[in-house]
């Protein structure tokens, strides 16, 4: 049976999805978006520093769910515009030390007009 994870420090989901679900030892997240928990708002307007904000959430949901980012075996992530592709590289890679498989790609738009999107499955 899959359990739901929620931790106050990532954003609430912003509709009827779960932050993440764990389950036969994997941690599946929601797509992060560079919401501040704290505050409810999206508080950068640029690419490095909306991706360190989705990176926090991130980290701090997998933790919650008892994983972690080096714990990471897939990455999918989603860019507004592909010409942020190195500045979101150089922080995702910041993060993401362990090198997780990856897909990345733009989009037209993501929800509340942010810059990048990234969910992850990692191990539980």
């Amino acid at each position: 049976m899959a359990e739901v994870v929620y931790t106050k420090n990532a954003p609430d989901a912003i509709g009827p999805y779960s932050q993440a679900v764990k389950t036969n030892g994997l941690v599946f997240t929601s797509g992060q978006i560079a919401i501040n928990p704290a505050t409810g708002n999206v508080e950068a307007d640029t690419i490095e520093g909306q991706t360190e904000q989705v990176m926090k959430n991130l980290k701090n949901l997998l933790e919650a769910a008892g994983s972690s980012l080096e714990k990471a075996v897939k990455t999918v992530c989603f860019l507004a515009d592909m010409n942020d592709f190195a500045a979101f590289n150089a922080i995702y890679g910041q993060y993401f030390t362990g090198k997780p498989a990856r897909s990345c790609v733009a989009v037209k738009t993501l929800p509340k007009n942010v810059l990048c999107e990234v969910e992850v499955i990692a191990e539980a």
